[in-house]
């Protein structure tokens, strides 16, 4: 029999085991990188933590899809009804560069909608957890998204920033506060940490199905950069438009900031 309350406790063990491995690598030049892609980083870290996740998700599910950066694509998934969404490290370049803006993130989806999002930084610490209808928390504090109308802090991409895509916005924010690993961002808007996380380039849904949870239940909104909200476990797992979370208020006035 289902529980949301028991796959939310699997979800945690496994980010909390996941960043013990992750943390056995950080800082140390015993691990190897290889190139999956141009400038698209993995290292033995992200497939051993992999592998701990999945052991623990699915020791008593079976027959639940899943969908991880670092497993090869199964349409399989495609006819489950509840779907792991996971990136066993996301923000792999900060792991890499000893930067401790990394997370790990595991999303549980029901007919495409997020229900389960854990989402766990090891070299800090700091552990984001939601599950449909329950809340959200941060280190077990429940939290909310900041409502409040002031000056907008907003974070992004580091990689974003280095670009200069974001230099024709500058003027529209307080503080545009550039952090790795797209995961830890969410999490932090959840946990009411800043005003608004926001991108401008293609993210794949294990990057924000964990933190479209969070969100969710942290009383704001995540959405495209044309407003609409995401579904998940789709065919193509690129979503093109870039993306916005945050408080219903302060996603509406930043989607009237960036025109795409």
């Amino acid at each position: 029999m289902f529980s949301l309350d028991n796959n939310l406790a699997l979800a945690k063990k496994a980010a909390l085991e996941a960043g013990r491995v992750a943390m056995s690598y950080f800082q140390t030049s015993t691990y190897e990188i290889k190139d999956k892609s141009f400038n698209n980083p993995v290292t033995t870290a992200d497939h051993k933590a992999n592998k701990i996740i999945k052991d623990i998700l699915f020791q008593d599910h079976l027959g639940f899809g899943w969908l991880s950066e670092e497993t090869v694509d199964s349409e399989d998934r495609l006819s489950k009804d509840y779907v792991w969404v996971v990136d066993p490290i996301d923000g792999t370049k900060e792991f890499i560069e000893g930067v401790p803006q990394f997370s790990i993130s595991i999303a549980l989806v029901y007919l495409g909608n997020p229900i389960i999002g854990v989402i766990y930084n090891p070299s800090t610490d700091e552990l984001f957890s939601a599950s449909k209808g329950m809340g959200s928390f941060y280190n077990d504090k429940k939290v909310k998204c900041i409502e409040a109308n002031k000056e907008l802090i907003a974070l992004v991409s580091r990689s974003e920033m280095k670009r200069g895509l974001w230099d024709n916005y500058k003027k529209n924010f307080k503080e545009l506060r550039p952090i790795g690993s797209v995961a830890y961002k969410i999490g932090l808007i959840g946990a009411g940490k800043a005003d608004i996380f926001a991108t401008l380039r293609p993210k794949n849904e294990w990057d924000i199905c964990a933190g479209h949870c969070i969100i969710n239940e942290s009383g704001g909104v995540l959405l495209d950069l044309y407003g609409k909200s995401i579904k998940y476990n789709q065919k193509n797992t690129l979503i093109q438009q870039g993306l916005i979370a945050g408080s219903k208020n302060k996603a509406d006035s930043v989607l009237k900031i960036i025109n795409i």
